[in-house]
């Protein structure tokens, strides 16, 4: 063979079990093939955003059990029996989140394509501390950028969100 014949390697897949928004699918996957690729093209859930494939944006964030993960440099085999949620997740019968109703209320989005990474960190925060401070805010969101706003807006919905929260 000479050195500028390609030859076509077959990837073996990998058997991987993970539940997405409280459904297991059982699928084969490529070792390479990035989370973010599987949810939004092998289960056509495309609310997770792709920006930045380097963990610098946010737009692909869910939580993985519960925990904000950047969905962009992880491998699909690493979420691996693993609970994954995505923005999707959040409304319920047709009521929208109170984080979602919030960012709606106080213009908490401009273009939106920040804004489901937004959802899902402020959801891990608001699980983990109901009455967050702007500094707690702000370490919750941190590595989520919008370039759209100036953050006031985010800040006051994830406020708005939280009080509506304890509320309930």
């Amino acid at each position: 063979m000479s050195t500028t014949e390609v030859v076509a390697h077959e990837v073996d897949k990998i058997p991987v079990e993970i539940t997405v928004n409280g459904t297991v699918y059982r699928r084969e996957v490529e070792p390479r093939l990035l989370l973010v690729q599987f949810i939004r093209e092998d289960l056509r859930l495309t609310g997770t955003h792709i920006g930045c494939d380097t963990t610098y944006c946010g737009a692909c964030t869910i939580l993985l059990d519960g925990e904000p993960v950047k969905s962009c440099t992880m491998l699909a085999v690493q979420a691996d029996g693993s609970d994954v949620q995505t923005v999707e997740s959040l409304e319920k019968d047709g009521e929208l989140h109170p984080l979602q109703t919030a960012f709606s209320e106080n213009h908490g989005l401009q273009c939106g394509y920040c804004t489901p990474g937004m959802l899902m960190s402020s959801v891990a925060l608001l699980a983990k501390n109901p009455n967050p401070s702007d500094k707690d805010i702000r370490k919750g969101i941190q590595g989520n950028l919008c370039r759209c706003t100036g953050y006031h807006n985010i800040f006051k919905s994830i406020e708005a969100a939280a009080a509506a929260m304890r509320e309930e």
